[in-house]
């Protein structure tokens, strides 16, 4: 199937440009002149991806950016911001704001959908490395916050996930206690290093006969090690 792109851009003549483009190369593309099309669009849609204008007649393009990525369903789809806007404070700003790239006009349209290619390139390598696979047993799915055992479903609280994710994306290491609480919690936690073991213990019941990979290093903390 084709890949949507989403593009918003209020001058007529660039949205039928880069249009034309993307649709050459084998893109379905979806067009909007003005912020409040391309959010009634998104209410009903997910696109692969999303080119996105600033100086939009009806809303800033840094808050559809901002907006989008605080919500679920968004999160993970790239975004190019395309604009006249070239500072570099505009750039860092809509870079940490959650874009992907950020093209400034005047631009190559042929420059314009190799950057497309790219960063879709890029999201897919991603999403492929969003399911970690623990020898024939255990598959952790990152987006989705689950994990199966032998193909059945284990129920895991956050934070217990948040644990098996740590240990498993670098089997091997040794994880101090106190480095533990500080992925779960930061500079929030007000608990005990006691706490980490009741986790500990807890995930490795779940697991079952695979709780065997999560291994205690005596004096100091846990690692994963098949």
């Amino acid at each position: 199937m084709k890949k949507t792109v989403a593009i918003v851009d209020d001058e007529s003549d660039i949205l039928e440009l880069v249009s034309l483009n993307l649709e050459k190369e084998g893109f379905k593309v979806e067009g909007f002149l003005d912020g409040g099309g391309l959010l009634h669009y998104l209410d009903k849609e997910v696109p692969e991806l999303i080119i996105l204008d600033l100086m939009l007649p009806d809303v800033d393009g840094l808050e559809i950016c901002k907006s989008l990525r605080k919500q679920d369903k968004f999160t993970t789809v790239p975004i190019i911001i395309l604009t006249a806007k070239g500072g570099e404070m505009d750039r860092v700003l809509g870079l940490e704001l959650g874009a992907d790239d950020y093209v400034t006009k005047p631009f190559s349209p042929r420059e314009l959908v190799a950057r497309v290619k790219a960063v879709l390139r890029r999201h897919e390598i991603k999403e492929k490395n969003n399911v970690i696979k623990i020898g024939d047993s255990i598959v952790i799915y990152l987006q989705e916050y689950r994990a199966t055992v032998k193909g059945r479903n284990i129920e895991l609280t956050p934070t217990e996930f948040k644990i098996l994710r740590m240990l498993a994306e670098r089997p091997g290491w040794v994880f101090t206690r106190d480095q533990i609480l500080d992925y779960l919690w930061g500079d929030d936690k007000a608990v005990l290093d006691r706490t980490v073991d009741v986790h500990i213990n807890h995930l490795r019941e779940k697991l079952g006969e695979e709780g065997k990979f999560i291994k205690n290093v005596r004096g100091i903390g846990y690692k994963f090690e098949e």
